[in-house]
Parts: C-alpha cells; sequence; structure tokens
C-alpha cells in the first residue's frame, strides 16, 4: 500500500472515531431530558418519509439510467440519425 493511501485511511479512521465519540458525548452528556409521544411520532414520521424519498430517488436515478433517459442530446439539424430504438425489431 502506497504510503498517500495509508495516510488517506488513516485520516478518515480519525475522522469515524472522532465522530463516534461527538455521537456518545453528546447522547450521554444530557441525562434528565425527556422526549414525549409526539417528539418520537414527529421523529419516527420524520426518518420514515426520508428513506421513502431517498429510496425513491434512487430508483428513478437506476430507471431513467437503465432505460437511456441520461443520453446526452443530439441534435437532428445537423445530420445526425437518432440512435435506434432497442424496442423495435429489426427488418
Amino acid at each position: 500500500m502506497r504510503i498517500g493511501t495509508a495516510l488517506l485511511v488513516l485520516f478518515l479512521l480519525t475522522l469515524l472515531g472522532g465522530t463516534g465519540w461527538f455521537v456518545f458525548d453528546g447522547m450521554t452528556a444530557i441525562t434528565d431530558a425527556e422526549v414525549s409521544t409526539h417528539g418520537y411520532i414527529a421523529m419516527t414520521l420524520g426518518v420514515g418519509f426520508s428513506l421513502i424519498i431517498g429510496v425513491s430517488l434512487m430508483v428513478l436515478l437506476f430507471y431513467s439510467s437503465r432505460h437511456g433517459y441520461d443520453e446526452p442530446a443530439r441534435s437532428i439539424r445537423n445530420g445526425d440519425a437518432p440512435p435506434p430504438s432497442s424496442t423495435s425489431s429489426p427488418r
């Protein structure tokens, strides 16, 4: 492994450890805070809707990529013929 790759992995692991420590410290710093039932419902709905939107956007991304909607635009005026459709049968 090259030295640059090793330093990058070390840096990223340090960031991961720091993030874990920050989360642990934040979760254990305040012990007397209580979350109401409405808070748990709001948090559950927020996480659920975020997951639904994220998954839906990824599905649309893969669908458009597989069906050719991500191809660059072509000008027909310059003599470029449109690409043949994959759904039509050859004659």
